[in-house]
């Protein structure tokens, strides 16, 4: 009788582990659109979180067990084992009910009683019946469900296909879940999480960073982490990893997707050494190319069993990202790169004949881009160019991978780029739309040279030419370039007529007539050719958000520039010169709404490519933005170094209104604080930029540099507080700011004007009131903060006279740390309200006495509510109350 006494207990005490929540991480983020508080969780009884190993399933599954029990739900917490016994499954529910809820009576018949007899679904119905007949609202939590024998798993299913109205269950699983919960689905009785909804995004992991690491580690550094991750939530924590061991972040990235063999292949080789050789081997193989198909595994790898192979290993190994509904795979970029360092470690002919399978397949299969760059590493060069041939101008001019033409631009000898007129006008392109423009207008002299050029041909050259001026900031010679095409351009190809489309209206943008440049696009979107040429409808998007940011109009430009920019991301990548541009001019709308951390993500690790391939508009709004949140944030070193970093990108790229910008930036920042001999030494240099530029350009460039060097010269005069002087250059710039239409500088230049002349000692106070009108009318929130310290608190207090009607745009102040929490009792079914004021006051290590004393009772009931937390808690100390709590999450801030 001892001995099966003892046995029990020991069964008990093994199936209580099974039914113990795991811990949260301290530095586990609590993602708003995956709380329960989103409105697709509401309605749905059953969840299902389905993804490979390395997806955070288990810590989701954690954070909605805190959410149930802060709304006052009981949570029984079960972890799946291969058992094939199904009374050890339904006693790990009767466990779960009884350690989750506090009801040690829970079950008894089930496990000590006639219940133990019951067959596999009676024990799971009597389960169901006690459930119903408590008064629990009950959550179910099975987590690696997918290890359960068929029997447990029938067994689930009837669960779930049987709940009752006061049960809940969530099951988190690696795979096999989905096909037992299809017709529920159906019904829309149970929601399916797949890997892509537990993928972090680009804003998550910046929040996951800052949550960390504080501001140690910058916007640049965090979207870089994204980047090489996949946003991957093991890969993510991976890298944070060793982040945290080396004062480089950056150079702790580097060196965990810098390949295998080094001391930091903790990862993938600790992968593939857990692997069977075979698989190893499999992986390494397909690694040699970017997107992986089963039937392209086959030919890779020669197995007949290749497909088989595959989904195995995207089902069991966390290195692959897959679609929802596509065949099509691809390996995250963590394994990816370290997977071929070891293929490159395999003999040549073994490579090369990997390369030639995949071109080969590739070709086949119509993916020409792809098949060509193997065809090159396989030696294959004529093969090759022939193929780039085919693929390469519709890669760039309709699809925009611009960064894949210049690729092959180096490779490509120019004997090859002179016979192939195709591959010859896409490297035009390329060059065109980047910091090469001279090149492109040489590529463009020799197409023209065949005097078998026809007139659709030509136009494509002027086209490309004319670019390579608006890249270079030559907007006149841009428009000298195509007017002879204005009147009469062949627009049979629906590409040109978008391309056509958005060149005027650029050229009407900086003509100061932003309402025609978006009339041009709007004709070209009537034509449909937007459906026709994707790319150029993007293009089409930018202009528009562009012309509205022209005039100040920043709500109308988010309206149309975030759709743009999500889509762009999604097909082009994050870091593709067009969806760069986007989203300068997006952070710069979002800025001016005083949105600065949105704005700072947005241009996160991607300045680089502004630099390189941005427009010079786009470069200066970019660099302005971030140098003006860095001042906003008090960091104004940090402000300074970026504008000067702006500067010398000008010099460059010989762009002299990028230097003029920066040293305007900086003289801002200075007469903010009165600094008038700074102000006028930086002036000066700008006078001398213009002076030697200024005759070399039209009359576009010159009213744009003379309206900045003007509002240099007023501001300047601000700093030696010159308030006359100030004056007359304001009211000089007011005016070219009319001409240009440049919407949000009228505004700032009329307050500031107000501002000088309430110096002065004149009444300024209706023209600052008519300023703080449009500037609500238009959602300017930062621009008076931004135009002179002064002037935004004298706006604050004009708008307090004036009374709530008037909108007050905030200052944003650094971040202060966070100081650590007190101990806090989550709100649970399992505790009474003052069992949890006991508990708090003990994890504050209170004796009874201190307890009863703050809790305004008497030592006797204190020592009550204790016995009753001993119990609930199946604790025998206070420590050991104090531990369990925590262990069951209910309570938190002991960190």
């Amino acid at each position: 009788m001892t001995s099966t006494t003892s046995n029990n207990a020991f069964k008990y005490a093994e199936l209580f582990l099974s039914t113990t929540p795991p811990r949260a991480s301290r530095h586990q983020l609590a993602r708003p659109r995956l709380s329960l508080k989103d409105e697709r969780f509401r309605d749905h009884l059953i969840i299902v979180v389905q993804a490979p190993p390395g997806f955070g399933k288990t810590s989701l599954i954690g954070q909605w067990r805190r959410e149930y029990l802060a709304h006052g739900a009981a949570v029984a917490w079960v972890i799946a084992d291969g058992s094939d016994d199904p009374h050890r499954f339904l006693h790990c529910l009767v466990l779960a009910v009884r350690a989750g809820c506090g009801r040690p009576a829970f079950g008894r018949h089930l496990l000590e009683g006639s219940g133990t007899k019951l067959g596999e679904l009676e024990g799971m119905t009597a389960w169901l019946t006690e459930v119903s007949q408590s008064s629990l609202d009950l959550v179910l939590i099975v987590d690696e469900a997918d290890r359960l024998s068929s029997a447990n798993l029938s067994a689930l299913n009837y669960l779930l296909h049987n709940a009752t109205p006061n049960l809940r269950i969530v099951v988190g699983a690696r795979s096999g879940i989905d096909a037992a919960v299809g017709d529920l689905m159906n019904y829309g009785q149970c929601l399916l999480l797949g890997p892509e909804d537990l993928r972090f995004r680009m804003d998550e992991t910046m929040a996951l960073v800052r949550n960390r690491f504080g501001s140690k580690i910058d916007a640049d550094t965090a979207a870089r982490l994204h980047e090489v991750t996949d946003g991957w939530p093991l890969g993510l924590q991976i890298v944070m990893s060793a982040m945290e061991r080396t004062n480089d972040a950056r150079a702790a990235i580097a060196s965990v997707t810098s390949g295998i063999g080094g001391k930091d292949d903790n990862f993938v080789g600790g992968l593939l050494s857990n692997l069977a050789r075979e698989d190893a081997d499999f992986l390494v193989q397909i690694s040699v190319v970017d997107v992986i198909h089963p039937e392209l595994c086959r030919s890779l790898t020669g197995l007949d069993d290749a497909p088989q192979v595959l989904a195995r290993l995207v089902r069991d190994t966390p290195v692959f990202v897959a679609g929802d509904d596509s065949e099509w795979v691809r390996l995250h970029n963590l394994a990816r790169d370290a997977l071929r360092s070891r293929l490159a470690t395999m003999p040549e002919a073994q490579r090369i004949e990997l390369h030639v399978r995949a071109f080969r397949w590739l070709a086949a299969n119509g993916m020409i881009q792809e098949a060509a760059r193997h065809a090159h590493s396989a030696g294959q060069h004529e093969i090759a160019y022939d193929l780039a041939e085919q693929c390469l101008f519709e890669a760039m001019t309709t699809q925009g991978h611009q960064d894949t033409v210049l690729g092959w631009l180096e490779l490509l000898p120019e004997t090859e780029l002179n016979k192939r007129p195709r591959l010859r006008l896409a490297a035009a392109w390329a060059l065109a739309l980047s910091e090469r423009p001279a090149e492109a207008e040489s590529l463009v002299q020799g197409l023209l040279a065949n005097s078998d050029a026809d007139a659709a041909l030509r136009y494509e050259c002027a086209l490309i030419v004319s670019g390579a001026a608006f890249y270079a900031d030559d907007p006149d010679r841009c428009m000298a370039l195509l007017e002879p095409w204005m009147a009469s351009p062949p627009l049979r190809d629906p590409r040109l007529l978008q391309m056509h489309a958005n060149r005027l209206a650029v050229l009407a943008i900086l003509a100061g007539d932003p309402a025609k440049g978006r009339r041009h696009i709007q004709m070209a979107a009537g034509a449909e050719s937007g459906q026709v040429y994707r790319y150029g409808a993007r293009w089409g998007c930018f202009i528009v958000g562009f012309s509205y940011l022209w005039e100040g109009q920043v709500l109308l430009a988010e309206d149309v520039l975030r759709p743009a920019l999500e889509s762009a991301d999604t097909n082009l990548g994050r870091r593709h010169p067009l969806c760069c541009m986007i989203a300068s001019l997006l952070a710069a709308a979002l800025y001016e709404q005083d949105r600065l951390d949105e704005a700072s993500g947005l241009l996160a690790n991607r300045l680089d490519v502004l630099e390189r391939a941005g427009t010079p508009e786009t470069i200066m709004l970019g660099y302005r933005t971030v140098s003006r949140i860095a001042a906003v944030k008090g960091i104004e070193h940090r402000a300074l170094d970026l504008l000067e970093v702006l500067n010398a990108v000008g010099v460059a790229r010989d762009l002299p209104r990028l230097c003029v910008t920066s040293l305007v930036e900086q003289i801002r920042l200075h007469a903010a604080r009165f600094r008038s001999e700074t102000c006028r030494a930086l002036v000066q240099r700008i006078d001398d930029i213009v002076t030697d530029n200024l005759s070399l350009h039209g009359p576009l460039w010159q009213n744009g540099i003379q309206f900045i060097q003007s509002l240099a010269h007023a501001y300047t005069a601000i700093a030696a507080q010159d308030w006359q002087r100030a004056f007359d250059a304001l009211r000089q710039t007011g005016q070219l700011a009319e001409t240009l239409k440049l919407g949000r500088w009228r505004i700032e230049i009329m307050a500031l004007r107000a501002f000088v002349m309430d110096r002065k000692g004149e009444k300024a106070r209706p023209l600052l009131l008519e300023a703080m009108n449009l500037a609500q009318a238009f959602g300017l929130s930062r621009v008076f903060f931004d135009a002179h310290p002064g002037l935004g608190d004298w706006m604050q207090r004009v708008a307090e006279d004036e009374g709530a009607g008037t909108r007050i745009p905030r200052i944003v102040r650094p971040p202060l740390e966070r100081p650590l929490s007190a101990p806090r009792a989550v709100p649970s079914m399992m505790l009474t309200p003052k069992e949890r004021e006991v508990l708090e006051n003990l994890a504050r290590n209170l004796s009874n006495k201190e307890i009863a004393q703050a809790m305004q009772v008497g030592e006797e009931t204190v020592k009550w509510h204790l016995k009753n937390l001993f119990y609930k808690l199946d604790a025998g100390t206070r420590k050991h109350a104090v531990r369990r709590a925590q262990l069951l999450g209910l309570l938190e801030g002991l960190e």
